[in-house]
């Protein structure tokens, strides 16, 4: 996720801080590769496409797009019924967490101050909505999790994390330490939404970035990751969700009407 200062933009992109699945340099070009290959044809605009430095690939500038997560989103199951065969499946245009999964828990051990603080309110914003799922702080342990979420602090401000896979929530959320700069309203903002795209929530005005950030263009469609959900708006406004690409010094950290509607009707 990005600022974006009302008076002045300032776009800012964060490389994701997740570990790429194969590390291996000739291998991790091929998974990259593969990975922006299914993206290309999932519908995503190359412009909308990264990877950064530390090997991660990112669309929409702070969402982490693994191999699996890829290959899911153009229909590959990537479980193998016969050696070599790769069947495909009917898929959902959004990546979700699976029913079964009733506890997530977030380590937030990394976190300290305003951004302890922020991520225990942020957690609180989804726990507080009775959905099918709990979120609960950890500092470490994963005993009786169904999913862990670990929550890192690297960079400036913003924040990156990624799609669900498997019916899993994204493993890893960063969110830069100088976001704490800006308050405990708006690091509650950022964690919300970087945990909004663990669940599979992409964002409310994907189709022009414009809306939020000042500036940008569409992320892609294509049938893909950007389902409307029934009950909420079809127009995004500046402020209208806590899922909007780009934050500002403004954001209040809590949901929309829309964004409750949204929740309750996935969860």
């Amino acid at each position: 996720m990005m600022l974006r200062n009302v008076c002045v933009v300032s776009a800012m992109f964060l490389f994701a801080c997740g570990e790429p699945e194969v590390v291996d340099g000739a291998e991790l070009e091929a998974v990259n590769q593969e990975i922006v290959d299914n993206l290309l044809a999932a519908g995503y605009p190359e412009s909308e496409i990264e990877v950064g430095d530390d090997g991660v690939v990112i669309v929409g500038g702070d969402a982490v797009v693994t191999l699996g997560a890829s290959r899911e989103m153009i229909g590959l199951d990537g479980h193998d019924d016969h050696a070599g065969d790769t069947r495909f499946r009917q898929y959902r245009t959004t990546n979700l967490v699976a029913p079964d999964v009733a506890v997530i828990c977030i380590d937030g051990s990394a976190y300290t101050g305003t951004m302890s603080a922020a991520l225990d309110k942020a957690i609180a914003n989804y726990t507080n909505l009775n959905l099918s799922f709990d979120m609960v702080r950890t500092n470490g342990s994963d005993a009786g999790c169904d999913a862990e979420i670990v929550m890192t602090a690297k960079g400036g401000a913003g924040g990156s994390s990624g799609f669900p896979e498997g019916g899993l929530p994204y493993h890893t959320v960063n969110v830069g330490k100088s976001t704490a700069n800006y308050g405990l309203a708006v690091a509650t903002h950022v964690i919300t939404h970087e945990l909004g795209h663990c669940i599979g929530f992409r964002h409310t005005d994907y189709y022009n970035r414009a809306i939020s950030c000042g500036t940008g263009g569409n992320e892609g469609d294509a049938g893909v990751g950007a389902i409307h959900i029934p009950g909420t708006p079809t127009d995004a406004v500046l402020n209208g969700s806590v899922m909007n690409s780009c934050f500002n010094q403004g954001s209040t950290g809590q949901w929309t009407a829309s964004d409750v509607t949204a929740l309750n009707a996935l969860y």
